[in-house]
């Protein structure tokens, strides 16, 4: 069920030291949650990025062969830009992501890695907050993601990994967020960060030229969302998540 957009949000829960973010494409994270990102990097938190293709397909005028590779410098800086020096690329095509076992292998294989306690996807519901469809590479990573998170912790999926890759299982992830979800019901402060998290979305330069936004000004853009948010949250400006519980206690 959708959550009215005007609905009171709770803070998320910030007893965490580290975090994978796993997101369809570069920018991704960019457009609304990379302000987050950046106020828990400050607090000494370790964010990872993973980014499910290198977003080849998303510049018109540029052939995929050489956008891939702006794309990722970009990503590089963008994520630099909110404290995150880590950025994975899994190398699946851009645009025509399909949910399965081959997705969920590779993120769980991110998550093995990395072992965070918290994990951070990209809407996977069929609108964005407004209404707006959503795209189908997004569904598909998000729902992937969730899966993945529990194929992580149990030794007897893609058990392949534990061997030949030398990985084990990891079953310490307490929660998925959802960023950009029209069923958030949590939300962090992200006014001290606010600026962090419009750099991270200007270092996407060549990709915002490629879109052909006349007069997008990324300050602005996010800055609606923020403080339309914020509010909710009892702030200035705020990102809100949904929050997904993956074992009872959490």
């Amino acid at each position: 069920m959708t959550t009215p957009d005007d609905a009171p949000l709770r803070p998320l829960d910030e007893s965490w030291t580290t975090a994978l973010a796993v997101v369809a494409h570069p920018d991704d994270m960019e457009f609304g949650a990379a302000a987050a990102v950046a106020r828990w990097t400050g607090q000494g938190k370790r964010v990872t990025y993973a980014m499910v293709t290198s977003g080849e397909a998303g510049i018109d005028g540029m052939h995929p062969d050489e956008a891939r590779r702006v794309r990722e410098e970009e990503q590089v800086a963008s994520a630099r830009a909110v404290g995150v020096d880590d950025v994975e690329f899994l190398g699946f095509a851009d645009g025509v992501i399909e949910y399965g076992l081959t997705l969920r292998r590779a993120i769980a294989g991110a998550i093995r890695r990395r072992r965070p306690e918290v994990v951070i996807t990209g809407n996977y519901r069929e609108t964005f907050p407004g209404g707006m469809l959503n795209q189908a590479d997004h569904i598909a990573t998000g729902r992937a993601v969730v899966d993945a998170v529990r194929d992580a912790g149990n030794r007897w999926v893609f058990r392949d990994q534990l061997g030949a890759d030398g990985l084990e299982p990891w079953g310490g992830v307490r929660q998925v967020w959802v960023a950009g979800s029209p069923d958030a019901g949590h939300g962090v402060d992200v006014t001290a960060t606010f600026d962090a998290g419009v750099a991270s979305l200007r270092a996407h330069a060549a990709y915002l030229d490629g879109l052909g936004w006349e007069h997008f000004d990324p300050a602005e853009f996010l800055a609606r969302m923020t403080s339309a948010t914020g509010p909710r949250l009892g702030v200035a400006h705020a990102t809100p998540f949904e929050v997904l519980r993956m074992g009872w206690d959490d």
